[in-house]
């Protein structure tokens, strides 16, 4: 028997007004797992990604979460079931430190009757904790977020999705603007995750990026799903190919 997919879009279609951004496509994400979404601009890679994580839904098709049909109203939805997506500019507060920028929106608090107050030492070992987990060791948890480079930025919120206990990363973009080093780093961010058996969506124009660490690429033009393979099956100068075709 095989094993259930931890996520799966079946026929799925949305459209803006006359426009078709996904027709009938079909997306499975399988447990420990990533997988490269690629193709040209208008391809409709980041309409599947918001229908994945709440922001928008399909006008047709479903989604299956572990087996089970779910349907996601708002982020939120995606978020509590183990969902999360770290888009292009990481959705960081630049003013807050990293160690609140870590927990936003899911700060612990320390009640005393109607009386409440953050749990800032809680905040700071579990904040550590996190950033740990993700190997990225920053010089002050008190430091704003403006003050760190990109990769740095994308790594923060790597780490806090981790810490939330993601099962599904979906990255949107993540090596844009960033310098070879950095690029180099995310990637490993990824291969690092699949280790703790966390599956990822890895969104790029970059196939050099995406290839190396991917177990599997599908390929989207114009709101269609024009081709899926394994790594072993595919080549970067292949799917180069296919992306241009028109």
């Amino acid at each position: 028997m095989d094993e259930v997919p931890l996520v799966e879009l079946t026929n799925i279609h949305k459209s803006f007004g006359r426009v078709c951004a996904l027709e009938g496509v079909d997306v499975s994400v399988n447990h420990n797992e990533v997988v490269g979404l690629v193709g040209d601009n208008g391809a409709g890679k980041s309409t599947l990604i918001k229908i994945l994580s709440g922001v928008y839904q399909p006008d047709q098709g479903e989604i299956r979460w572990e087996g089970k049909k779910v349907k996601f109203s708002s982020p939120k939805d995606a978020i509590r079931i183990g969902i999360e997506t770290i888009h292009q500019e990481a959705a960081l507060v630049d003013k807050m430190s990293i160690m609140r920028n870590i927990f936003i929106g899911r700060e612990p608090v320390v009640k005393i009757g109607p009386v409440g107050w953050l749990d800032i030492k809680k905040m700071a070992k579990e904040s550590m904790k996190a950033l740990e987990g993700v190997a990225l060791y920053l010089r002050s948890l008190e430091a704003p977020v403006e003050e760190l480079s990109g990769g740095q930025r994308q790594g923060v919120a790597i780490a806090r999705a981790m810490y939330f206990k993601t099962k599904l990363l979906i990255l949107d973009e993540p090596t844009n603007n960033l310098s070879v080093k950095e690029s180099k780093r995310i990637l490993e961010f990824v291969t690092d995750l699949k280790s703790q058996g966390v599956s990822s969506i890895f969104i790029t124009h970059n196939l050099y990026h995406v290839y190396p660490i991917a177990d599997k690429i599908v390929v989207l033009s114009h709101g269609r799903k024009i081709g899926e393979f394994k790594k072993e099956e595919t080549s970067v100068d292949k799917l180069t190919e296919l992306i241009t075709l028109k």
